[in-house]
């Protein structure tokens, strides 16, 4: 089906979350699935931090991260509210996967192979809510990120 004209040039661009210690997210998303941080902003209440991955085949100067935030699909958004992360009653966020909720479900991330990637994420720690083996659908995983966000890892080809 042919995009109409006025949607022609639009782009999926992110997805915002919202998490509690922003510092233990960035850690999780830059080193265990390998995103660069884009940009970071700091308001008077909250903290935005865009990631997304680098496939220009080099290196990205800070300016040119920045740059392409707005211009790029596939870009995720964590959002922290200040002063969640030492706030002793804060009980965390809904990752949409919990009762009375269902609603945000996951994000997905496509690797080259999944059985690879699992096994580093078990090396790296990484909490499983599926791997591979378990179910009726062997060929993806799901992992959780420090604030229990649901992330489907799928395969890059998938013959169904």
């Amino acid at each position: 089906m042919t995009r109409a004209a006025e949607t022609a040039s639009f782009k999926f661009n992110h997805t915002m979350i919202r998490v509690k210690e922003p510092q233990v997210s960035l850690k999780f998303y830059t080193e265990v699935l390998g995103m660069d941080l884009l940009s970071k902003k700091d308001f008077s209440d909250f903290s935005l931090y865009f990631l997304g991955y680098n496939h220009e085949g080099r290196d990205l100067s800070d300016e040119e991260k920045e740059r392409s935030r707005f211009s790029r699909e596939g870009v995720l958004e964590l959002t922290h509210n200040h002063g969640t992360e030492s706030d002793e009653n804060f009980k965390g966020y809904a990752s949409g996967n919990t009762d009375p909720g269902k609603g945000f479900g996951h994000i997905a991330i496509t690797v080259d192979n999944v059985e690879k990637a699992c096994e580093r994420f078990e090396q790296l720690g990484v909490q499983f809510k599926k791997r591979p083996s378990d179910g009726k659908m062997r060929h993806i995983a799901f992992i959780l990120d420090p604030d229990g966000y649901w992330i489907e890892i799928v395969p890059g080809i998938l013959d169904l």
